[in-house]
């Protein structure tokens, strides 16, 4: 880098510094240093995240009534193995499989074992995290069940039309719970998405519910996920007695979840996996 570069590169660095630290005198919640990726910490996650959305690619191929969850299992695992990456939920925490499927009433968690399943991949390579999650409608499904799911794919999409830079947290939140409320839906408030990238969970908790205008400040640099859970009934949930892991709504309606990796950008937010 020349003098003049290295000029540049010092005054944009502090006029970023300058809007973090204005944001925070005028109360708002900032983002700590770590979770503000550098440059060659987010070309890493990109690796990652282009492996793991061709997992996703390939499950769409394959995934068709009368395969098991366990066969699903299979297929990420080899794919993700044969790319020289990790599948990140395998023995994370203890969870015993390659990455999680949750069919009609389960949010999240359900350990691979139709209607409308969800399969949620996440990668790691050289070091570096990706996330992301899609619906699947195995064969004829009700209308009510094809509502719900195309509803939560808008509210991801809301989601993502809010995050922008210099924005806040909230702003995302409430997008996704207007957009999920107006449809008679309700959105879970428990779990939600994540910072990542450096690790499988990082800081910030990205809630679903809130105020635009409030959270977290939204910086260039910052990686997280969205990743709403709409519920068909009330957002009540519990976790499953036999495994510790799987989470049902309480009143046995089914659940939707679409998920994506986002990057906050100078100029808006890039989808990293899908």
């Amino acid at each position: 880098m020349t003098t003049a570069g290295v000029v540049v590169y010092k005054q944009c660095h502090l006029q970023f510094d300058e809007k973090i630290a204005h944001h925070q005198r005028n109360g708002a919640e900032v983002p700590p240093r770590e979770i503000i990726k550098t440059p060659a910490q987010i070309e890493g996650i990109k690796a990652s995240a282009k492996i793991n959305t061709a997992v996703l690619d390939l499950v769409a191929k394959n995934i068709k009534a009368g395969m098991s969850t366990a066969e699903i299992d299979k297929l990420v695992h080899d794919f993700t193995v044969s790319q020289g990456a990790i599948p990140a939920p395998l023995n994370y925490q203890g969870f015993p499989k390659s990455c999680c499927t949750s069919i009609n009433d389960e949010i999240c968690h359900g350990i691979p074992s139709e209607d409308v399943i969800n399969v949620d991949v996440s990668t790691i390579l050289n070091g570096y995290f990706s996330d992301a999650s899609r619906m699947f409608k195995i064969g004829a499904v009700h209308p009510e069940l094809d509502k719900l799911v195309n509803v939560a794919k808008e509210c991801l999409d809301c989601g993502l039309k809010a995050a922008k830079p210099w924005g806040f947290m909230g702003d995302i939140a409430e997008a996704v719970q207007k957009h999920a409320e107006s449809n008679g839906y309700s959105v879970v408030r428990e779990f939600g998405g994540h910072g990542i990238g450096l690790q499988f969970h990082e800081d910030p908790f990205v809630s679903h519910v809130g105020k635009a205008g409030t959270g977290m400040l939204l910086v260039p640099g910052m990686t997280f996920t969205i990743e709403p859970m709409i519920n068909m009934g009330a957002p009540d949930l519990f976790i499953d007695a036999d495994n510790d892991w799987t989470a049902l709504t309480a009143d046995g309606y089914p659940s939707a979840q679409w998920e994506y990796t986002i990057l906050i950008t100078e100029d808006g937010a890039e989808i990293l996996t899908y």
